[in-house]
């Protein structure tokens, strides 16, 4: 008999808790790997320790490659799909009890960071507010308020020719087709799309595509897939235009990104 899939949001509830913040781990092997949208008074960090996360919301998708995370804001619907051997830790925060974005973000996560909110995960959700891990609470929301923001974000839009785009390239992202080619198979005039695909997503739809095919890239490369095998699905011609674009994009080639000390 097949076991029914546990949702991870369905095990713990932040908002029974009026703590400042509390932390949650999670192993996506005990888990299904696709969250259902859902929604908490408390916002929300999705920290990726090891393999990747995609943060859907309703006009965006932001990865969260390891050692990154997405900051949610309380009361904003949102779904996740994590890799098969994703290890993630939530942090769950009370509204205005840190200065933190009003708007969907990826965060670039210190390790200090990283240890105060795998330490706080440990801990039971009912701690002492003027014990030892509410002074730690304090001092690791005032370091996250600090933490940069990195560009982690596809726009996405609910124009249905936007949509039809966007949903064929998730499902073939080694798609080439030019712009013009597109105009021609979703009926509207070459000019015309290019406004609004800038329109919808603030984005040229050369910029759009490249930014798809890093976010597919980093959920691949973290689930462990070879750079030949990342290349070949995006349709670059060569594993050297990959690892161009990548490094154009990120500053670093695949291989260096995942085998810094922070990302292992």
């Amino acid at each position: 008999m097949l076991m029914q899939p546990r949702f991870a949001h369905a095990d713990f509830d932040p908002d029974r808790t009026d703590r400042p913040a509390v932390a949650l781990h999670l192993d996506f092997r005990d888990y299904a790997t696709e969250v259902p949208t859902h929604q908490h008074h408390k916002g929300q960090l999705v920290l990726a320790l090891h393999g990747a996360v995609t943060c859907q919301v309703a006009n965006g998708w932001w990865m969260v490659p390891p050692n990154c995370g997405v900051w949610i804001p309380g009361g904003m619907a949102h779904s996740n799909r994590a890799t098969a051997n994703a290890r993630l830790s939530f942090l769950f925060v009370e509204p205005k009890a840190a200065a933190l974005p009003q708007q969907c973000c990826t965060l670039s996560i210190s390790p200090m960071v990283r240890e105060m909110i795998r330490h706080l995960a440990d801990q039971t959700s009912d701690y002492e507010t003027d014990g030892h891990t509410g002074r730690l609470v304090k001092v690791l929301l005032d370091e996250l308020t600090l933490m940069p923001k990195e560009d982690f974000h596809l726009p996405v839009s609910g124009h249905p020719k936007i949509r039809q785009i966007a949903e064929a390239l998730g499902a073939n992202p080694g798609d080439r087709s030019t712009l013009t080619q597109w105009a021609a198979r979703i009926a509207v005039g070459e000019r015309s799309l290019a406004r609004l695909m800038v329109q919808e997503t603030g984005l040229t739809f050369g910029r759009w595509r490249q930014q798809l095919h890093l976010m597919i890239a980093l959920r691949e490369l973290a689930d462990g897939a070879q750079v030949q095998r990342v290349s070949d699905l995006l349709g670059y011609e060569s594993v050297t235009a990959f690892i161009t674009m990548f490094k154009k994009a990120l500053g670093q080639t695949p291989t260096r990104y995942f085998s810094t000390p922070e990302r292992s």
